[in-house]
Order: structure tokens, then sequence, then C-alpha cells
């Protein structure tokens, strides 16, 4: 019998994409909601306590009720939202993030994937941390820039209709403005530093894909680590990772610039090190809707379920 899946918030941004992915697998059986019931907290929770595996697309709010209807302790469940990605008892759904994460999310049934900025954040940051080559209390400012699909279906209409309540002519858009943005203590906890960074996101007007940097001034950091170390300690800790690719520096040096939308409708996740020995720009590029929602949702999918990590993903 094949396992069955069932994804709670299908006609969301993240949710579309999944079930889109998960229709073309012959390895699963997806199972769906009628829609004139999507509302109906009875018949959600019938579907989710049959279902091998449900993966919340859902606001914060909305998934911890969702996690709240199943009681079926053999059901695994995958929270593509904010709700628990720090919570205690949720396994984080960060494969590559260390050597023995993905043995972690197999072993569990809450499963909190991650946001897709922090996805960037902690790819860089944690192995240079874990070196010594980055003090946990170093003052880090991240910037970033995403497509407006991150915004989900609200945003999407925002830059796409306009005869939407309330359309944008916007090219660029800072955000976040008063720091109190939901995504930087999951960057803090799971980049293991000290301190909050100064989270500084924006939204482009192209519909997938982001860029996410983190700058050094290498100068001030303690034994003033040179560019090729932070490269190093980079390609040590994702070695042998299908979905994550650091990026040699000669082939780094080559550009004069960099795209956000290259890695659109992949998993994969590209880390670069620009810059000098005294100054550095970590780069992470990565499809928003991919690697930073959908497709690590899947990714983790296969993982719990015992299934072949890569089926379904596209590196």
């Amino acid at each position: 019998m094949l396992p069955k899946v069932f994804i709670d918030g299908e006609a969301g941004t993240t949710g579309l994409q999944i079930a889109d992915r998960l229709r073309q697998r012959i390895d699963l059986d997806v199972i769906s909601i009628d829609p004139a019931k999507r509302k109906d907290v009875d018949e959600r929770a019938r579907l989710m306590n049959m279902a091998d595996a449900v993966i919340l697309c859902l606001p914060d709010d909305a998934a911890r009720l969702g996690v709240s209807l199943v009681t079926n302790k053999n059901t695994i469940i995958i929270d593509a939202s904010t709700a628990h990605r720090t919570a205690a008892g949720w396994t984080y759904g960060f494969p590559e993030m260390d050597k023995g994460q993905r043995a972690a999310i197999r072993a569990s049934t809450r499963i909190s994937n991650p946001g897709c900025y922090p996805t960037g954040v902690i790819a860089l940051v944690r192995p240079l941390v874990a070196r010594g080559l980055l003090p946990v209390s170093h003052p880090l400012t991240v910037n970033a820039v995403s497509g407006y699909s991150g915004g989900g279906n609200a945003m999407i209409a925002e830059f796409e209709n306009a005869d939407a309540p309330n359309p944008t002519r916007d090219n660029y858009r800072i955000y976040g403005l008063s720091q109190k943005h939901k995504h930087p203590p999951e960057m803090m906890r799971y980049s293991r530093l000290a301190n909050l960074p100064v989270f500084a996101p924006a939204v482009g007007r192209f519909a997938q894909g982001m860029i996410v940097e983190v700058p050094l001034a290498l100068w001030a950091l303690p034994g003033k680590p040179k560019r090729a170390a932070l490269h190093e300690a980079l390609t040590q800790a994702y070695e042998g990772e299908r979905f994550v690719r650091v990026v040699p520096l000669a082939e780094s040096d080559r550009l004069t610039g960099l795209e956000p939308e290259a890695c659109n409708g992949t998993n994969r996740l590209e880390l670069y090190v620009f810059g000098s020995d005294d100054q550095a720009r970590l780069v992470a590029r990565l499809d928003n809707l991919g690697k930073g929602a959908s497709g690590a949702a899947v990714q983790n999918l296969n993982i719990a379920l015992g299934l072949d990590e890569w089926t379904g993903l596209e590196s």
C-alpha cells in the first residue's frame, strides 16, 4: 500500500507547488479534501488521521490548530509555517545542516520546514561558527531580496493584478523596517549565534528566486581569517551533497554580478564567497518556492517516509 499524504492548505502558493510535485509521483497516494469542505474541521481531522504524512501549508495559528487535530501517533506532520520552527519537540527540516540531521528527520513525526531566508543564512553561517571562524557573538547583518511569490497570494495579486485592491508599481521595496520580522530567531538558533542578526529583507518585481547575503569584515574577526578559509569550511560542510553547491572561488571571481532567478524550479542551493581577504560577501542563491519552501517540504517528506530523498526534485 502506498503512503498516504494530505496537504492541508493546498490552495495556497506553497501548497499548490507541493501538490504539483507530488501528483507526478507513482510512489505516493495524495489525498485531497473536497474544496467545499476546506474549512470543515471534522473533515480535515479525518483526512489527517488517515494519512501517513500531513504537510501543513497554513498561516501560523491555523497550523497550530491543524497539529491539534492529529491524534494518530503515527502520522508525520511537516509544517511549512513559522509556527514550530523553534518549538520544543520539533525537528528542524534542513537535512544538510548537520551530518546527523537526516537521521533526526527520519526518526521524527514533527518536522518544521525551514524558512526561505533562514535556509540561506544558516547554510552560510553555521559552518563558520562550527569552525570557530565566526564568533557566536559577532554582530551579523543579513541583506536579502526575494521574488514577490514569497508574500503569498495577496502579494502576488499586488504585483500581477492591476485590478487588485492595492496594486503596486514598485520594482523594489524594502520591508521589515521595525526589526520585528519572524525569521531572525530561527536564523540565530540554527546558525548557533548568541544574538539576533540585523535582517534587511526586500522584495523585487520578479515572481520567484532569491539572494541572501551576509557581509563580513574579515579584518575585524578574531584571527583575521582569509576568504579561502571561509570557502574551505563551506566546501567541507557540504561535501557530497546533491542540492547544496559551494561555487569554486575561481568561478566566483569570473562573475561581475549575480541575479536571483537562476535556481528557479529546482531544489538547488548555491553558496558563494565573494570579496577579498579583508572583506567577504557570503551569498546564497535559491528558489524561495523550491529549496526555500515546497522543494524542502518534499525532501523532508521523502526522508521521513523512508523514500529516495531525491525523488521528484531537480538539482
